[in-house]
């Protein structure tokens, strides 16, 4: 049911957009751009503007109530469809017979090599010629 109101919402879009379009400005009647005189117009020899007028505002209406009924649709989905929760975790008790495990620290740096093989300043190079 909600595909179907949803094509005719669309459909229903479109064509209030065409006609809107097709309306003209005061001066000038839909009619006159098809060529002929008054009374041979597309729509009569009252023109256009109560025929795309009343046209308009029903396909309006129908839009409307296309769209509160989308929203109803989707206000019902959304209350049907579980909310997403936390996790559920385990509660472990404060008196448990497992020790803490033993924070470890790094092994200390030594400034200087046991070996006396390495010097402990780099000798200055002569680079002038």
């Amino acid at each position: 049911m909600e595909s179907f109101v949803l094509v005719v919402h669309v459909i229903i879009a479109s064509v209030m957009i065409l006609f809107i379009l097709m309306q003209q400005g005061k001066g000038a009647e839909a009619g006159a751009s098809f060529g002929g005189g008054g009374s041979q117009t597309v729509f009569g020899s009252a023109g256009s503007a109560s025929f795309l007028t009343k046209l308009t505002a029903g396909l309006a209406i129908v839009f409307f109530i296309t769209s509160m009924t989308l929203a109803i649709f989707a206000k019902q989905k959304v209350s049907q469809s579980p909310v997403i929760s936390a996790p559920v975790t385990q509660k472990v008790p404060a008196n448990t017979d497992v020790p803490a495990p033993a924070a470890q620290t790094p092994a200390p740096i030594s400034s200087a090599p046991a070996s006396s093989d390495v010097p402990a300043t780099v000798p200055a190079q002569n680079t002038a010629p």
